[in-house]
């Protein structure tokens, strides 16, 4: 349903009385700026159709009358009522169809979806019918009433000159509000459409202003989209023995006197700025903190493409000095194996040299012993010759005290001294190269015994350096 306000800037109420075809236009639309939540249909019905059916009654009886008189009358006479009564029946025949279809189209009645019809029987209410085709055989039964229960319709109420708690009447204050009929038999009987405008009226005017009395002027306009469910359930319970239910209400304006308007138009506009400028520093605020948050965005994903690098380069390098370890382990391994074999087999050798060194040292010990053998029996021999041709000693003899003997002496000395000095010197010098001999031969087995003694210290040393290299 349209909303529809009246030349006071608020909603009104009234039901109208129309024909069955303007009903539904009457309550989705209003009737002439009012909303029209009750429709009372005129019933065109009446009792015409009983015309036809005492005519038709009445044709009949004819008919019959006439049948009967054909029958006691002559032949002529006869003749003339028989083709009298045929007509006659047959009027009366579709004078009573007739009738009967249009009462039978009389009685039909369609009730809109949405909608509910009253029922009413010699007056009185008998029930409520719903959305559909209804037929109304009874003469006097008839719907008084279509009511709207399913719509929630619209309704505005401004209020003027509502105090607030300092005793400042506001201009007004516009209420919003949806109700819905619930029942229609009570609201019809009890208060009526255009009553109900009136009471809905003094209901919100008087939740209006109690709950003006509650807030201050400065704060008036929080009553704009506040939260009125107090006042709808207030509202509910003054009508809802009306079989009304307010289903929605807010307060969509409020107009405050004109000093005050004017002051809170200054707050409203420095509270705009305010807010203009807090959304500004809000998007310059963003905006560098997206710039930040790009620039540590860019860096973090420098900073992990350099430590991508560098785990990239420091595993390289790491497999680098690992094979390069590894190489160095090998060659390592490999001169170790190499001095180990060369070291195993100067060892087998000098072990060798050694033992055949000791063997020759073995051989020149037993041959100085041959030598000092040999040396021993050659002095000896030399000791033999030595002993053989030693000088004979010359004993002279004097007597003492005489001078004779003592010239006599000393010739025969100085004669047979050269003899004698010559035979000692030839046994003297054989016996000097046979010593000479001797000597040269226990020389050189001597110094042939120092060198081979010397090479096997010499290879022993040699020997210890290398297990100790080793």
């Amino acid at each position: 349903m349209s909303q529809s306000v009246n030349a006071g800037g608020g909603s009104s109420i009234k039901e109208s009385l129309a024909s069955w075809g303007d009903l539904a236009g009457l309550l989705r639309g209003g009737d002439q700026g009012a909303i029209v939540p009750v429709v009372i249909p005129r019933d065109n019905r009446g009792l015409r159709w009983t015309v036809l059916a005492w005519f038709g009654l009445f044709a009949l009886c004819a008919a019959l009358m006439m049948t009967i008189n054909a029958a006691v009358a002559g032949v002529i006479a006869g003749v003339a009522y028989t083709a009298v009564a045929i007509p006659t029946l047959i009027v009366g025949v579709l004078s009573i169809v007739a009738a009967g279809l249009w009462w039978w189209r009389g009685s039909i009645i369609e009730i809109e979806e949405g909608t509910h019809g009253i029922l009413t029987k010699y007056g009185a209410i008998v029930k409520p019918i719903g959305p559909g085709r209804h037929y109304l055989w009874h003469p006097w039964s008839r719907v008084d009433f279509v009511v709207d229960t399913r719509t929630e319709i619209p309704y505005t109420a401004p209020v003027l000159a509502c105090p607030t708690r300092e005793n400042v009447p506001l201009k007004s204050i516009e209420f919003f509000l949806k109700f819905q009929i619930t029942d229609p038999i009570r609201f019809v009987t009890i208060i009526g459409a255009s009553n109900f405008d009136l009471v809905l009226s003094s209901a919100v005017q008087d939740a209006i202003r109690q709950r003006s009395r509650q807030v201050n002027t400065e704060s008036a306009y929080d009553l704009r989209g506040s939260n009125v469910e107090d006042m709808r359930r207030l509202l509910n319970g003054q009508l809802e023995k009306y079989g009304v239910r307010i289903t929605g209400c807010n307060i969509p304006d409020v107009q405050l006197p004109s000093q005050y308007q004017q002051h809170l138009s200054t707050r409203e506009r420095v509270a705009k700025e305010l807010d203009a400028y807090e959304q500004e520093w809000e998007l310059t605020r963003k905006r560098r903190i997206d710039t930040l948050l790009m620039d540590i965005e860019r860096s973090k994903k420098t900073r992990d493409a350099k430590i991508v690098e560098v785990s990239a380069s420091l595993n390289k390098a790491r497999k680098d000095v690992a094979q390069m370890l590894e190489e160095q382990e090998t060659e390592a391994q490999r001169v170790r194996y190499e001095i180990e074999t060369r070291g195993r087999a100067d060892l087998v050798a000098a072990e060798n040299e050694a033992k055949a060194q000791q063997r020759l040292a073995t051989a020149y010990r037993d041959n100085r012993a041959v030598l000092e053998y040999e040396l021993a029996r050659r002095r000896l021999d030399v000791g033999a010759a030595l002993a053989e041709r030693a000088p004979r000693p010359v004993v002279v003899q004097t007597e003492a005290g005489s001078g004779d003997g003592s010239a006599l002496s000393t010739l025969l000395t100085a004669q047979l001294l050269p003899q004698v000095m010559n035979g000692g010197d030839a046994t003297r010098a054989s016996l000097g190269t046979s010593a000479e001999d001797a000597r040269d031969t226990l020389d050189s087995a001597r110094g042939a015994f120092a060198a081979a003694a010397d090479r096997q210290q010499q290879m022993a040393d040699e020997f210890g350096g290398r297990g100790h290299r080793q």
